[in-house]
Order: C-alpha cells, then structure tokens, then sequence
C-alpha cells in the first residue's frame, strides 16, 4: 500500500510538471513568429530577405560529404526537415529559396575532401566578443528576467550577466586577449523602442487570432499586444543591433554570450525557490523543419555551416563546459525534448537554434550555468559580488560573479591552448 507521503511527493511532482507545461506554452505563444512575405518569401519577425548571392564566396569549397555530414550530425538531424528545402546530389546541393517555388540557388561541391578554414582563426591576437544577456536595469521586469523574495533586493539576470562580462573582460585582458562587449550599460543596443513595434504586434495579433471566433477583446487584447510589441523591441531588436556591431565592426574570432538559467517556479507567485541547480553550454545547429521553413532562418543556417563554424564553436564549448563544471561544482544539464541535439562526448554540450547564435556572424557559444531562481544559486547571488572567499554552506567560495567570470577565462584560454600544440 502507498505511503500518504509518497502520494504527496507525486502530487508536488505532477502539479510541478503542470506548472512547466504552462510556461512553456506562454513562452511559445508570445514567441511564435509573425512571418511576413514578400514576392513570396517566408521571413520571420524583424529579419530580412535572404541575399542568396552571399554563398557565391563557398561555390566548390565544401565537399559532398562534409556538407552531408555538419547538415545531419550538427544542424538538422531529421532528414524529412530539410528534405524540403535542401536537395543534396552528387556535384551540387539546391537550396529552395522561397517556399512553394522553383527557385533554387545552386551550391557547387568541391573535389576533394578538403574544408574551407575559418579567416576569424588566422589573426595573430585573439578577438573575443562578450555578450552580456538581456538588458537589466529598468528593463529586467520587461523582460522576465527580475524576480523578487520577500524583502530582499530584486535579481536582474542582466545585471548580473554585465557583471560577470566586466570581469571576465579584465582577466581575460590580463592573459592578452583582446576582448569587446556588445554592451556596457543597461541601455540597449537598437535605437529603437518598444512603442516603435506596435504596428507588427496589431498585425501579429490578427495574423494569430484570424480563426479564432472569440478573439480576447479589451484589456486581454491590449495586454498581448503590448507584451508583443515590448519582445520584439528587447528580445528581437535588441539582437539584431547586437549582431550588426559584430558582424560590421567587432569581427571576432568567438563570441561568448553569458547568461544565467531560470526554472519554472513551484508556485504562481514565485515565492518559492526551486531545488534544481545545473549548467549547460550551447553552439547553434538542430534547426527543426518549421524554423527552416522560414527562408531568413534557412539561408543563415547554410551561411554558418559554409563558414565552417561548427568545429570551432564545439572546441571552444566543450572547454568551457569543463571550465564550468570544474567552477562551479554543478552537474551538467540534459535536454529531453527534439528542440536540441548532443553534441560531441562531453556533457553538457548541446545544440540549438537561437536567434542570438545563429545571427552573430562568427562562431558562438551560449552560456547557461546556475539556476538563479534555485535555492543554492539564490544564497550565493544575495551575498553580491564579494571579494576574496566566503564560507557558504559550509565550503569558502568564490562570489558567484568572481567564478563564473574565472570558469569563462580559463575555458577560453584552456582551448587556445589545445588549438596551438
């Protein structure tokens, strides 16, 4: 017979899984792509047409089976969701550049089995972009990235994320890396503000209630609206500015986005931590056929796949993922679901489709370590960014800050190493 607590946990368990299941599907609604077409192109929210004469440069500098090979095993490992769009043959792919047409950009194979190298890794001093994630400041409650526990001071992920890039810029600084951050303010990067988006969030709105017989009307309306047109000024614009300063001036070797990681709370009010702590890293790829349908999404993943990226961003990513777990003590992270793919032998290394690494135009990694809204990540952020160590849960630690920003350091300058025997 089953114990009252057994029945409790599974209880706790089942409403947990419950309450996951709901943010998720609130995320996917806000998120889900208002397309716009022109001269029947499929483009998604804020992006542009495709200049499919950019892959001329790549024309006979892949071969047959590595161009097969990064498709399956790093950016799209289902075949029926490229099948579609991508027609590999023997001498050539044909790439569809539009959907439901016949126009079709022609990529050339070359010969051999040699690979196009990377320009990026040829410069003698090593250039690194620091991406601190979101805005914080003012805009944290914007962008869900603010919570608050009783009386205590609120945490803001990009307060924290500029932190953590500060000092991992001066340390990385001190070893002779040349590094740059897309931001060093809590001021945005576009020039835009959120109010400027309210025609695309009005077209949004019809667009993804034009079915629905009771579309939400008064205040509901006006709340999704807004809500709306707030992501695509501090979610969208805000990447694309980041990702024309690094693609126009920066041109790094690597870019580094840092983040923190959040859990769905245990409660509605968000006044209850959770127990889950961990870390994971990511590289772009494990595009899925409704994003390569979009035909900005498609042309972007072939410009990081020719470019030969893949290599670079999973050497770097499997470093920093040791640096991490080394750091911090966490235990790596595990995706579950087809919106991500393994990468590589070493955990914690996945891969998946963000706007953020498949935008930046060089090799990517996504950072992702600590749960800030769990208990043991919380007690640490409370304590600030101290110097020197403290004891907390009985082991002296680094501030939180302090290691993460280590953790980056010695994962970047742990690779450049390896990459120079």
């Amino acid at each position: 017979m089953e114990s009252p607590v057994k029945r409790k946990d599974f209880a706790n368990y089942f409403y947990q899984c419950i309450l996951s299941f709901v943010w998720y599907l609130r995320v996917i609604f806000l998120l889900m792509p208002l397309f716009k077409s022109v001269a029947g192109e499929r483009i998604s929210s804020l992006g542009s047409s495709p200049a499919w004469e950019e892959l001329d440069r790549f024309q006979c500098q892949i071969s047959r089976e590595h161009f097969d090979l990064q498709l399956r095993t790093v950016y799209c490992p289902r075949e029926s969701w490229w099948s579609p769009w991508i027609e590999i043959e023997e001498k050539q792919a044909r790439i569809r550049k539009r959907a439901k047409s016949q126009d079709w950009y022609v990529l050339r194979f070359s010969d051999s089995n040699q690979t196009r190298e990377s320009i990026a890794g040829s410069r003698k001093k090593l250039r690194v972009v620091l991406d601190p994630g979101h805005l914080g400041g003012t805009y944290s409650v914007m962008e869900g990235r603010h919570f608050v526990i009783g009386s205590d001071d609120p945490v803001k992920e990009g307060d924290l994320s500029l932190l953590v890039a500060k000092r991992a810029r001066d340390l990385l600084e001190e070893k002779g890396v040349e590094v740059l951050l897309t931001r060093s303010t809590n001021k945005p990067v576009t020039e835009k503000l959120a109010v400027d988006f309210n025609t695309e969030a009005e077209e949004w709105f019809k667009e993804h209630f034009a079915q629905d017989k009771h579309p939400p009307k008064g205040e509901e309306k006006e709340k999704l609206i807004r809500k709306r047109r707030e992501m695509l000024f501090y979610r969208v614009s805000e990447i694309y500015a980041r990702a024309d300063l690094i693609q126009q001036d920066f041109r790094p070797d690597l870019t580094v986005c840092i983040h923190l990681n959040a859990a769905p709370w245990k409660d509605a009010n968000q006044s209850e931590l959770v127990d889950r702590n961990d870390y994971h890293v990511l590289v772009n790829g494990c595009y899925m056929g409704g994003e390569l349908a979009y035909d900005n999404q498609r042309f972007e993943m072939l410009i990081r796949l020719l470019n030969g990226w893949s290599e670079r961003e999973r050497d770097y990513a499997e470093s920093l993922s040791g640096s991490l777990a080394r750091g911090t003590g966490l235990p790596a992270f595990a995706y579950k679901g087809p919106n991500a793919l393994k990468i590589g032998s070493v955990p914690g290394v996945w891969a998946r489709n963000l706007l953020a690494n498949r935008v930046y135009r060089s090799p990517v990694v996504f950072l992702e370590p600590y749960i800030a809204n769990s208990i043991q990540a919380y007690r640490r952020i409370s304590l600030g960014n101290y110097e020197g160590q403290r004891e907390v849960d009985g082991e002296m630690c680094l501030s939180l800050v302090e290691e993460y920003a280590h953790a980056i350091c010695e994962g970047i300058l742990l690779d450049g190493v390896e990459r120079s025997k």
